[in-house]
């Protein structure tokens, strides 16, 4: 019998899952991500592929976007876990399936996604109507973010071990909180065990970005408004670094798209690579 307090992922979550797959479906190999399974949890209407933010040229810096901060953050864990790091925490985890796709890294993790309850009550569901059911060391932990509910007292609750280092990710949700909202959050992950490694994305404002990408942001931001989740905060390299220093941060670190491009495209012949509007901070709690 369906769970009536399941909650299908908001249009975000999806269009990032489905961008994943075109990925694989639309671009040549080698593939940065490799992920259909997210496709498949979402089980969009058949034509999906005819939407309009689905278009195969409009969206081509987007996806790659989309794949590359992935790969980054999934390379970026399987380096701290081979320093004995073992707990990977997701806030606002949508439809990752790194749990599923990487059996041989996740075995040896406690993977904590962080999402909105009736999301996650979803996700279970799905994940054992695919077959794949809830390893052992998948936690799904639901969070009230709406209600203002505090993700780290929930994420004890469900079995993560505030002494020890963890690699906690944080992608594409800065841009809706307000600034003293990633402030809070940048403190809260400070505060954990020394050697907590932070990855988190972020949105340089809009003059900074290329003009091939205005469009795109811009039909992003009215998608955003119309559906009730506005674009709220923006930040340059300089800022971002500053607020997770004043954070607490004992080491931090700008990831520009550039290094990005660098790392996952350089040896493609295809002109894929992803826009220069979003960037990253990798900072270690000390």
């Amino acid at each position: 019998m369906p769970n009536p307090f399941t909650v299908a992922p908001d249009s975000t979550a999806v269009r990032t899952a489905l961008w994943r797959a075109l990925h694989v479906q639309l671009d040549p190999s080698p593939h940065v991500l490799e992920d259909e399974l997210g496709l498949k949890l979402a089980a969009p209407p058949e034509g999906w592929r005819q939407r309009p933010d689905m278009d195969p040229q409009a969206t081509r810096i987007f996806r790659a976007g989309t794949v590359a901060r992935a790969r980054f953050i999934e390379d970026l864990m399987i380096e701290q876990a081979g320093h004995g790091v073992d707990q990977y925490v997701l806030l606002g985890a949508g439809l990752d399936t790194f749990a599923q796709r990487r059996p041989e890294f996740a075995s040896r993790l406690r993977i904590f996604e962080v999402d909105q309850p009736g999301h996650q009550a979803w996700k279970r569901q799905r994940l054992i109507e695919l077959g794949f059911g809830i390893p052992d060391g998948l936690q799904l932990v639901p969070v009230d973010f709406e209600s203002g509910d505090a993700w780290l007292p929930q994420l004890v609750h469900a079995g993560f071990d505030a002494q020890r280092p963890a690699v906690v990710a944080s992608t594409g949700v800065s841009l809706y909180l307000s600034r003293d909202a990633v402030m809070t959050l940048l403190r809260e992950v400070a505060a954990l065990a020394p050697g907590s490694t932070l990855a988190m994305t972020y949105i340089l404002p809009m003059e900074q970005a290329a003009p091939e990408e205005l469009p795109g942001r811009e039909a992003a931001e009215r998608g955003a408004r119309a559906s009730g989740t506005p674009f709220l905060s923006y930040f340059t390299a300089p800022e971002m670094l500053d607020m997770a220093r004043a954070a607490g941060f004992g080491e931090v670190r700008h990831v520009p798209a550039a290094t990005l491009v660098d790392r996952y495209f350089s040896d493609r012949v295809d002109g894929l690579w992803p826009g220069r509007s979003e960037e990253l901070l990798v900072a270690t709690a000390r």
